[in-house]
């Protein structure tokens, strides 16, 4: 056993506990219930960062949320990574579908997981896979091995769009200077199959609103007579795709990057079972764009997706009317080269002139940011694949993500840096959904790789 194993191992139980203890607190930057429990983890992860070895930290103050910011500078000869994480998480509806409460944090065992998994809202995005660099600094730090200088970034509004994040960026450029910059919030293929994301999509997420008539009437006395704007909401919806589930708004594909075969068959070797996707999710088919591979489809293709849907009434018994209002939310998966603002633009047009009369149309957009691709021959992927060869003995695979971190895009138009997605989640823990959870096999894993990275980032940015 190394020190960076036996380290881990000494203090196994404590990491857990500590990560519970955060993984407790309802830190829903959505709500604004829930405000004074996304200060409270704030402030405990800066307590976090001082206890783990940075020697200065502070909360700087947003029009939202704090944004937490540490640093353990050991000389201005060596490079320095800048880590990058959130603390806010996601609501936990539906809550009735969790098997257990979803702020009262529980190991069980899976069988993905038969060491176990922490079962909790925030478990694996990212409140656990931000917290693995905490604890592999405190490592670092404890066996005085820290080879270069580290700076960390923690925000509270990455669910609800870094609203403040691009304004603390500009203002802040010469604290935040880095030589690279690495996030976990992405995951890899399989526990035993590593893998590093090189690329992800951008997002437009929008909210549209259909009116009709200006109160709620009788489905019986008007009922055939006017437009029902749920009616009319789902046909404009249903038009948003063709036969082949190509989205039908004008210009949409102008600028989506298109892949070459020969990227394509390399997308292709990544290990990919149709069956045990489908028995995972529990469907009979795979549903997605014509002429497209399932991994394809949710990573170099753009999507859109229905994410809620709701008007008239919804209460117990039956209420027979025709609703004044319905409303959607949109979001918009964007490969690299499409403008989230264009998207937003062509959608808002689209939508509305596809409206019949009878109604009126109203699109809010979110929030939403560009798509993002890492090279591979870069000094930081480089160092990560070597630092996953050593603690998985394999190499990792490159593989691009559905998800979107809007503020990647960000930091390098900003900060001038490349990214480093180092994840350590899987595909099936769930987040955004019920049950979200996070190995601790993977949890461990990830504390003992990082040290890896710092290491050999450092060596070769010294060739």
């Amino acid at each position: 056993m190394n020190p960076i194993q036996s380290y881990i191992a000494t203090h196994k139980t404590r990491f857990l506990d500590e990560l519970i203890t955060l993984l407790k607190i309802p830190s829903i930057s959505a709500d604004p219930n829930y405000s004074n429990a996304v200060l409270t983890v704030a402030s405990a992860l800066k307590d976090d960062l001082e206890r783990a070895g940075c020697t200065s930290v502070n909360l700087y103050t947003t029009e939202g949320y704090p944004i937490i910011y540490g640093e353990k500078i050991i000389s201005s000869e060596l490079p320095t990574v800048l880590v990058y994480g959130h603390y806010d998480v996601q609501p936990p509806d539906p809550v009735a579908l969790w098997d257990s409460p979803p702020f009262e944090p529980i190991i069980k065992t899976t069988d993905k997981h038969p060491e176990g998994a922490i079962f909790a809202r925030g478990a694996c995005d990212d409140k656990g896979q931000l917290f693995m660099h905490v604890k592999a600094l405190e490592l670092m730090v404890a066996n005085n091995t820290l080879p270069c200088n580290v700076k960390f970034m923690i925000e509270g509004e990455e669910e609800i769009g870094s609203k403040n994040l691009s304004t603390f960026i500009e203002e802040h450029k010469e604290m935040l200077k880095n030589d690279v910059i690495l996030i976990s919030d992405t995951g890899m293929i399989a526990n035993n199959i590593p893998s590093i994301t090189t690329g992800l999509r951008g997002l437009s997420y929008v909210e549209v609103e259909v009116t009709g008539p200006n109160r709620d009437l009788h489905s019986g006395l008007y009922g055939g007579a006017v437009a029902n704007p749920i009616n009319i909401l789902t046909k404009m919806i249903a038009s948003l795709h063709d036969t082949d589930q190509r989205i039908t708004i004008p210009g949409f594909y102008d600028n989506v990057e298109i892949l070459s075969k020969e990227e394509r068959a390399e997308m292709a070797k990544a290990p990919f079972n149709l069956d045990a996707y489908k028995d995972a999710l529990n469907i009979e088919a795979v549903y997605g764009e014509k002429g497209y591979t399932t991994n394809e489809r949710n990573a170099i293709r753009p999507t859109l997706d229905v994410n809620g849907i709701w008007g008239g009434y919804i209460g117990e018994g039956a209420k027979t009317v025709i609703p004044s209002k319905a409303y959607a939310k949109i979001s918009m998966r964007l490969v690299p080269n499409q403008d989230w603002k264009t998207i937003t633009q062509q959608f808002t047009t689209h939508f509305n002139n596809i409206a019949p009369k009878g109604v009126t149309v109203k699109v809010t957009p979110h929030h939403g940011g560009q798509g993002y691709v890492t090279p591979v021959d870069s000094l930081g992927y480089i160092a990560a694949s070597k630092a996953y060869a050593t603690t998985f003995g394999k190499t990792p695979i490159p593989q691009r993500s559905g998800g979107s971190i809007p503020i990647v895009a960000l930091f390098e138009e900003v900060l001038k840096s490349k990214t480093i997605l180092m994840g350590f989640g899987l595909d099936s823990d769930a987040i955004h959904s019920p049950n979200e959870h996070f190995g601790v096999w993977n949890f461990l894993k990830g504390i003992e790789t990082i040290p890896y990275f710092y290491e050999y980032f450092t060596e070769l940015s010294k060739k």
